[in-house]
């Protein structure tokens, strides 16, 4: 028994291990340059470790806050940004590990899905992008992890890991309802679904309220922590977006950026405009939305754009950018494809047992209400291959699932034991 648990223990040390010496190298010899976002978050986190202000409410910053602390401490320098991010990468990884182990899955299947996470492209690429994503995904990860812990006071603790989160995306304040959804689900008891979720939606706003004062004081009326948001659906919700990509604001036809109006109002009153005009937009053309909220999604999980960030000024020729981008997305749409379908039929077989009142997975609920969370935002706002780098350990999940469930109908032995997967 110690013998195969001192093996086992030592196959995910060795994976870890090799998946941090393939990053570094990685950071080391891919000389990425920040643009775009990437260039705004490194600017602010500079200027944030210089003692500037801390944003302008434009949009979140809970990311180049953390970032300009690191910066404060060692010096504004891009490669030691990339270091943070290996870091990171390697909690993740660790996470990952920990989570698998409270769900007390098979080892067989742990060890697949956690081979399968460290070493998925995304995971390794993105160390060099100076995004909000592997941060993000970090708190996510925690957050899921004490969910499944049997901490007494666990769900005060996620509401401070939901403030923090949302700080870095807002709509991450959507968590509240997964855990409403998830308890009720699983539990059935309404009114302690009800309690739980609202301890972690007022601990949030506990902890979002000083930010929430901050930017209130700074643009002269109630603001929430970033003002974006309004922008961000009325150049993806529009007759002149075809693609459900980012657009100029100035392309949408008849801009109310050219409005008097509009022009003499603040951040947060432009912030309203655009989301009302949006909103509008919506309603009169539900056939045109939902085309622009599919395509979104096809971008989101199934374009596998988000290689050519951490490819940004750097020396590979266009035809090695290509063979890299091919390779990155053949890899993820063999995974995403297989693992979306598995989900939708997964999500089909919930509702037979909740109509049937069969026992319920908690964590397979769980991974399933995460799942339509991302993907309910990314369909209403913006769809870009990177937003579907904190999805990557819930598609791994489903994928090993069917593949193993598939192996085990065709009787295809994995491993020294048959599969017997539930």
């Amino acid at each position: 028994m110690f013998t195969e648990y001192f093996k086992t223990k030592k196959y995910y040390l060795s994976l870890i291990a090799l998946v941090f010496i393939i990053s570094l190298i990685w950071i080391v010899t891919v000389n990425t340059q920040p643009f775009s976002d990437f260039s705004y978050y490194n600017d602010l986190a500079i200027s944030i470790a210089n003692g500037g202000q801390w944003g302008d409410t434009y949009t979140t910053v809970g990311y180049p806050i953390i970032l300009g602390f690191i910066y404060k401490i060692f010096g504004a320098n891009i490669f030691i940004a990339k270091i943070f991010n290996l870091i990171l990468s390697m909690v993740n990884n660790i996470l990952v590990l920990i989570i698998l182990d409270k769900v007390k899955l098979k080892e067989r299947d742990k060890m697949i899905i956690f081979l399968l996470f460290v070493f998925f492209p995304a995971n390794i690429y993105f160390n060099s992008v100076l995004g909000t994503e592997i941060l993000f995904t970090n708190i996510m990860l925690i957050s899921t992890l004490v969910f499944f812990s049997h901490l007494k006071y666990k769900y005060f603790i996620i509401g401070f890991l939901v403030a923090l989160n949302t700080m870095i995306k807002p709509f991450f304040i959507l968590f509240v309802f997964l855990i409403f959804i998830v308890n009720w689900i699983v539990d059935k008891k309404l009114i302690n679904s009800i309690k739980n979720s609202l301890i972690v939606l007022v601990v949030a706003f506990v902890f979002i309220s000083p930010w929430v004062y901050r930017n209130t004081k700074l643009v002269g009326q109630m603001t929430y922590v970033s003002n974006n948001g309004g922008i961000v659906l009325y150049i993806n919700n529009n007759s002149q977006n075809h693609n459900g990509r980012w657009m100029p604001v100035a392309d949408v036809e008849n801009s109310i950026i050219n409005l008097p109006e509009f022009k003499n109002a603040n951040m947060t009153e432009k912030n309203k405009m655009f989301s009302k005009e949006a909103k509008k937009w919506i309603v009169s053309h539900p056939k045109e939305f939902l085309n622009l909220g599919f395509k979104r999604l096809y971008n989101t999980y199934y374009l596998g754009d988000d290689v050519g960030y951490s490819l940004y000024d750097t020396n590979f020729s266009d035809e090695v950018k290509h063979k890299i981008f091919n390779f990155t997305n053949f890899t993820r749409n063999l995974v995403f494809i297989p693992a979306t379908i598995y989900i939708l039929i997964c999500s089909v077989i919930l509702i037979k047992d909740l109509l049937y009142k069969n026992t319920l997975n908690l964590f397979k609920v769980y991974m399933l209400v995460l799942y339509y969370m991302f993907t309910c935002v990314y369909f209403i706002t913006e769809g870009q291959g990177r937003y579907a780098f904190p999805v990557i350990f819930i598609l791994i999940y489903f994928f090993v699932e069917l593949m193993l469930t598939i192996f085990d109908r065709l009787n295809i032995k994995v491993g020294s034991k048959k599969v017997k997967y539930s």
